[in-house]
């Protein structure tokens, strides 16, 4: 690959650091004075009473670990996104780190395709869900809800997460739509019927159905696989980013106040993260730490022998990303090479 598309990529990539959180605090910027009002309307699990003792230790050196994740709500309006399918999954994740500094972090996407030993999860009904040799990682959600998932990222990667953060779809489409929209550049015309986008190559600017369809969309581009839509979220966060900072909430606070009650309708988050004074601290955090100190990569992977579908972790190369962040290290470039996740170019871009 040349050196300006490894560059231009990795500036995606690093954008894409903040995009589940992006999602919840697109246009609250400074009214602080509005969230205070908001409380109700984020919605909070306790997964340390879900998951017990059985989890990896935490870190106490400051540094923290944050399990980010869009879901594929299959019921009710969100269903329309997902026809005959039922439950909900796991559509995007990404493990944030922020080191102990608060000035650097690293982000991992683990692809909804890949195969995982899934263990025992508790339902919210009080029921078990048994363990599952080689399920696919966005099944956990659907066995046993956030909670679930947690459990299996932490024993994929050894690491305890602090919290978790969700953002659904129905919300996720009216905040796009109140945003005004989103202006992307397309390289090629993508069209996906699965998805129903039908985009021709050039500049659009996507209201919130279109980018729902984006966000979606994988048979339309690269090889079909999950790694194509990874890059997909990751051009549009980048750009979601983009027309978020154009909001001026002094200088419109019922459009800001607006925003920040579809994001935080939108949300859901572990018990000791949901509360507007705790996701603005922990925004504020994050704005310390520039896209520069900002280093984000896909768990490194290869397609499956059995299903050209699926994709496999490679345990030598994941063993190295995770040993990076549970010992507070930037994750070493050797960890990505061979990965079938580095292969591809995103066939989108942000307008700047």
């Amino acid at each position: 690959m040349p050196q300006h598309d490894r560059t231009r990529r990795k500036k995606a990539l690093r954008w894409t650091a903040w995009g589940a959180l992006g999602l919840v605090l697109a246009g609250a910027g400074g009214t602080a004075y509005a969230w205070q009002h908001l409380n109700g309307n984020i919605k909070g699990t306790d997964v340390d009473a879900v998951l017990g003792e059985d989890r990896p230790g935490a870190q106490h050196d400051g540094a923290m670990n944050i399990l980010l994740l869009g879901s594929d709500s299959r019921a009710g309006t969100n269903g329309e996104y997902g026809r005959g399918v039922a439950g909900a999954r796991a559509d995007t994740a990404m493990v944030l780190h922020v080191d102990k500094t608060h000035k650097k972090a690293s982000v991992v996407s683990i692809p909804r395709d890949t195969m995982v030993e899934r263990p025992r999860c508790a339902t919210e009904g009080g029921s078990t869900t048994p363990a599952a040799h080689e399920a696919m990682f966005n099944s956990s959600y659907e066995a046993g809800g956030p909670a679930c998932t947690v459990k299996t990222v932490e024993k994929m990667s050894g690491i305890r997460m602090d919290h978790y953060l969700e953002v659904d779809f129905k919300g996720f489409q009216k905040l796009v739509d109140e945003l005004g929209g989103v202006d992307i550049t397309t390289r090629k015309a993508i069209d996906d019927p699965s998805s129903g986008l039908d985009l021709s190559a050039g500049h659009h600017t996507l209201k919130g159905k279109q980018a729902l369809q984006l966000v979606r969309t994988r048979h339309g581009v690269a090889d079909g696989s999950d790694l194509g839509r990874i890059q997909l979220q990751q051009a549009f966060i980048k750009a979601l980013i983009h027309r978020a900072n154009t909001v001026d909430p002094l200088s419109h606070p019922a459009k800001a106040y607006d925003l920040a009650d579809t994001a935080t309708k939108t949300i859901s988050a572990d018990s000791g993260l949901a509360s507007t004074d705790k996701l603005l601290g922990l925004g504020k955090d994050l704005k310390g730490i520039s896209p520069e100190h900002t280093d984000m990569v896909t768990l490194p992977v290869t397609f499956d022998a059995q299903d050209s579908g699926r994709v496999l972790p490679l345990d030598k190369e994941s063993r190295k990303v995770w040993s990076a962040l549970r010992h507070d290290r930037p994750i070493p470039e050797s960890a990505t090479k061979g990965s079938v996740a580095d292969r591809t170019d995103s066939p989108v871009s942000a307008n700047s």
